[in-house]
């Protein structure tokens, strides 16, 4: 068998909203660029809530981005000669994403990909759950709960001063005016769909069994 070529990696940087992710996905894109490595950073273009040009974290420090909408048009201004490419909001992408990310890990690419890694809902969000799956690295942040100071991993969406409905748009960008950083114990939903979620993406015993005759 040849290993004798160059596979690349994928870093994956989740949590919920404010525990840092597009800052650390900014610190290791600088840092490769320290290391005289060409890299290339993108966005969702959903994430427009200061400019479309640029990765923003909440700490105010920014790095220039591709704001793109689609997989295909991401993969379009991917040059050649990338060694490291970040993706910032890569929840919001289609499942397709998964399969450029793929290619780029087998093409020799070095990939960070940030996210949020539930939904408001408490619900594992978008491509999230795949991504960390087969993730070289797996850095899960937490942020600071607005209500009891405790770790957070849960983003809490505030409509009018009251927690959202499940039944709620699952995208809406904003930032602190509409979510918050909560605890598990702080966390309010009025229902979690795990079990619609899990029924909509895996098959059940029986249908296993079944196709298997």
């Amino acid at each position: 068998m040849d290993f004798s070529r160059n596979a690349g990696r994928l870093e994956v940087v989740c949590g919920s909203m404010f525990s840092g992710k597009s800052e650390e996905l900014i610190r290791r894109i600088r840092r490769a660029e320290f290391a005289k490595r060409k890299t290339q950073l993108f966005k969702h273009s959903y994430d427009n809530r200061v400019t479309l040009c640029h990765v923003h974290a909440h700490s105010g420090d920014m790095l220039a981005a591709y704001a793109v909408n689609s997989p295909q048009e991401l993969a379009s201004f991917v040059l050649d000669d990338t060694e490291v490419i970040g993706i910032d909001e890569v929840q919001f992408f289609d499942p397709e994403i998964v399969l450029l990310i793929d290619h780029l890990v087998a093409s020799g690419k070095r990939v960070v990909a940030a996210g949020l890694d539930l939904d408001f809902r408490g619900v594992p969000f978008g491509c999230m759950p795949i991504l960390l799956a087969i993730a070289d690295e797996v850095l899960k942040l937490k942020a600071v709960c607005m209500k009891s100071g405790k770790d957070a991993h849960f983003t809490q969406r505030v409509i009018n001063g009251q927690p959202a409905k499940h039944s709620d748009p699952i995208i809406l960008i904003g930032a602190q005016e509409c979510y918050e950083a909560r605890s598990r114990e702080t966390f309010e939903i009025d229902y979690t769909p795990l079990a619609e979620y899990i029924g909509t993406h895996f098959s059940s015993k029986n249908d296993t069994q079944q196709n298997s005759l």
